[in-house]
């Protein structure tokens, strides 16, 4: 029992809607409310296999991505500490036909609001409902953004802005990953990374190594990025 109110203690912190709740709604949610710690790499919603619901996080990071027939992956969006996921729990509003998959990128401390608990409360709440629509419509932007960059930003560009997002992410300028997971960031192929970052290395900007990228000169991948 004590566990459980620690639980919903700290979720109330991180929750932006709990003081515009009633208080049945906000035993509905603290009786229903999943915890879970999930390991990197573990997929936490599966397309239209699933409708997860809510996803809150606690600490950690989450990739949510869309897949091709083909099998590669492009991400659509990222999730880190209080961010909020509407995406997987799709089902909840019928005009939304979406097919993502979310995955941890980093060992992750979440909370899950199931579907139709939170379906029941945005149907009684306005402020629920409002937040809603504001926080689906932020993630189409998140989209909409990701489609302007595919279009009209050519690969290095792209690659130069993902690096640097990349070390602000991590806080370092040497970067444990693979060429294989940039490409499905991206939505690109490997070897076609493989050139570019090679490319990179060769004008000074990064210097490459197993599994690792050591990044050389931000203000020139900056500028590329800009360019």
């Amino acid at each position: 029992m004590f566990v459980k109110e620690i639980t919903i203690m700290n979720f109330e912190n991180y929750f932006p809607l709990w003081n515009d709740l009633n208080t049945a709604q906000k035993k509905l949610i603290s009786d229903n409310l999943i915890t879970q710690n999930v390991k990197k790499g573990t997929i936490i919603h599966n397309g239209n296999l699933d409708c997860t619901g809510l996803l809150l996080v606690k600490s950690g990071q989450l990739r949510t991505y869309i897949l091709s027939n083909e099998g590669r992956e492009i991400t659509l969006y990222r999730l880190f500490d209080m961010d909020m996921c509407l995406l997987s729990a799709s089902c909840i509003m019928r005009s939304i036909q979406f097919e993502v998959t979310i995955e941890a990128e980093k060992d992750t401390d979440l909370w899950i609001i199931p579907a139709e608990i939170y379906k029941g409360i945005m149907k009684e709440s306005a402020p629920v409902a409002n937040y809603t629509n504001e926080l689906m419509a932020t993630r189409f932007s998140d989209v909409m953004w990701l489609i302007e960059q595919i279009m009209w930003k050519s690969l290095d560009k792209r690659v130069a802005s993902f690096l640097l997002e990349e070390t602000s992410i991590e806080g370092t300028n040497e970067l444990k990953i693979t060429h294989e997971t940039i490409a499905n960031h991206l939505g690109s192929h490997r070897e076609v990374i493989t050139r570019m970052l090679r490319y990179f290395q060769g004008e000074g900007l990064v210097k490459l190594s197993r599994g690792k990228i050591a990044i050389l000169d931000s203000k020139r991948l900056e500028t590329l990025q800009r360019s």
